[in-house]
């Protein structure tokens, strides 16, 4: 397609998402109040009305919504594509994710079947009136989940990403010298250091960052006091294209979540908070299956980790929620996933009885809950955190699950850990490789989680300002690959994979954006 015809897709696009918006309502009544207002003149009525709408602020607030659509839709594909071409293009990466998704849903039937539990159930009134009482407190709750399982772990989810191939690629092609050590073996195109250097040009040396300890050329305290004032700045002209752009350099700890807030255009409004109460109803009204593995994930992974387990109730309100949310269905027009079905009890494989199964199609894992957890550092109102979670999950934290040729999916990141490290350390990755070490295996669990639960808390959220900031995943591999260069002188003595896992088994001390710079930008090319 050429620029203009995309031009005019994308707009339509975004036009067609916007009408019966919430906020389209809301404009539609301010300009019908206006035209009260004495200083409307009907001669020109258009250019009064824009006026009254971008004084009071409503131009900023549909500015932010047009800027969200841009970023979490796909770009207009051409008109003759067929659908699935937008969920993902190379039919090898869709059949793969068909593939994972049948074994998922196996093991959860086979689960369901084997502990004789239904996929879901009303609650009977005594239970919900007891479940209304605890909903503070469900982490007092000891449930017995013994029989209970994940459905997977990562380690699963890479063996299948291992196995992926291109039947088009012949792999032979390749001069010995230049093929790739790694266990990731399909082409993609990822970003070398020389043009993550272009991308990421605010985290360079010369730049003043929040998360670097020692002096640059800009005294810290300087930097620190004016960067907070440009923060304030960019959050009274509540700008998201602003506030994404001012998270490069980091984001003030006072300032963090309105900042983010603002960059995800996650408003706090009355609509927002009926939302999450008619989830909540939904919780308490049904009992899910799916509520016995998010109460499994939270006790083995959030609830023994030392920065989070004062969050277990949160986390199980917001997860419980997000199980009933259809809304987040939305977000399978672009995800090469497809939301898993179940059928009404009698009538198995009659299409019209078929249900999406959980309400918001997406099967928690293990680990799934440490996405939301570092979230409650910020967010003390669980409506207000549910809304910044879920739109961080349909922004960044699906694509770490799902199979698919996206610059930000785990494929790709996996794909441009291996080559960032082989390039730059190839005797290490050499070393690691032929001990049995493959390095993806060991920083495979870092970037399924973007190393939450692995950081400690305030350097988590400074590598979260730079997602955000950059509207990519990109530099958690990047992350990955110079924590291996920095541990490369212990693991150049290991011998085993155990060892080598040992050397990199405690990331809390390390500090993330010293670690970054010195990668990126003070390697030699």
């Amino acid at each position: 397609m050429d620029e203009a015809t995309e031009l005019s897709m994308t707009i339509a696009q975004v036009v067609q998402r916007l009408k019966g918006s919430h906020l389209h309502s809301q404009l539609e009544k301010q300009a019908k109040e206006c035209l009260h207002k004495p200083e409307i003149k009907l001669e020109c009525l258009k250019d009064d009305v824009r006026n009254y709408l971008k004084n009071t602020g409503w131009e900023r607030a549909l500015q932010n919504a047009v800027y969200r659509e841009l970023h979490v839709l796909p770009p207009p594909s051409h008109p003759a594509a067929p659908p699935q071409h937008m969920k993902e293009p190379l039919v090898y990466m869709r059949k793969a994710q068909a593939s994972w998704e049948n074994r998922i849903l196996k093991s959860l039937n086979s689960m369901c079947t084997e502990l004789g539990v239904p996929l879901a159930r009303k609650r009977p009134a005594h239970e919900q009136r007891e479940l209304i009482s605890k909903w503070n407190e469900m982490g007092t709750d000891e449930p017995d989940l013994s029989r209970f399982r994940p459905v997977y772990a990562p380690k699963d989810f890479l063996e299948v990403l291992i196995s992926l191939r291109n039947p088009n690629h012949n792999c032979s092609d390749e001069a010995s010298s230049r093929s790739h050590w790694g266990l990731i073996q399909v082409p993609l195109g990822v970003r070398d250091v020389r043009e993550m250097r272009e991308g990421f040009s605010e985290l360079g040396l010369m730049t003043g960052q929040l998360g670097i300890d020692d002096h640059t050329h800009v005294p810290p305290d300087l930097f620190e006091a004016e960067h907070v004032r440009i923060g304030k700045r960019v959050l009274s002209e509540r700008d998201s294209a602003a506030a994404q752009q001012y998270s490069r350099q980091g984001c003030p700890t006072g300032l963090r979540a309105d900042l983010w807030a603002l960059i995800l255009n996650c408003t706090n409004e009355p609509e927002d908070i009926m939302h999450y109460e008619q989830l909540k109803s939904g919780v308490i009204n049904h009992d899910l299956l799916v509520d016995n593995l998010i109460y499994k994930d939270v006790k083995l992974t959030a609830s023994n980790d030392d920065y989070y387990f004062v969050f277990e109730d949160y986390l199980y309100q917001v997860l419980l929620c997000f199980s009933r949310d259809t809304a987040v269905l939305e977000h399978f027009r672009y995800n090469s996933a497809t939301p898993p079905k179940s059928y009404i009890q009698g009538k198995q494989g009659v299409e019209g009885y078929a249900v999406v199964y959980p309400p918001n199609g997406v099967i928690p894992f293990h680990g799934f809950s440490m996405y939301v957890a570092p979230l409650c550092f910020l967010y003390n109102e669980p409506a207000r955190l549910y809304r910044i979670f879920r739109e961080m999950y349909l922004r960044y934290f699906f694509r770490l699950h799902s199979i698919s040729s996206s610059p930000s999916g785990i494929v790709s990141l996996c794909l441009q850990f291996e080559k960032l490290l082989q390039t730059h350390l190839p005797q290490l990755f050499y070393h690691l490789r032929e001990i049995g070490a493959q390095p993806l295996r060991i920083a495979f669990k870092w970037m399924v989680r973007a190393f939450s639960g692995y950081l400690s808390t305030d350097q988590l959220l400074l590598l979260w300002d730079r997602i955000l900031g950059y509207d990519s995943l990109e530099i958690v591999a990047a992350l990955a690959a110079a924590v291996f260069a920095y541990r490369a002188e212990n693991l150049m003595e290991v011998m085993s994979l155990a060892a080598a896992e040992a050397v990199l088994a405690d990331l809390s001390t390390l500090k993330v954006m010293p670690l970054l710079q010195i990668f990126l930008f003070a390697t030699t090319i």
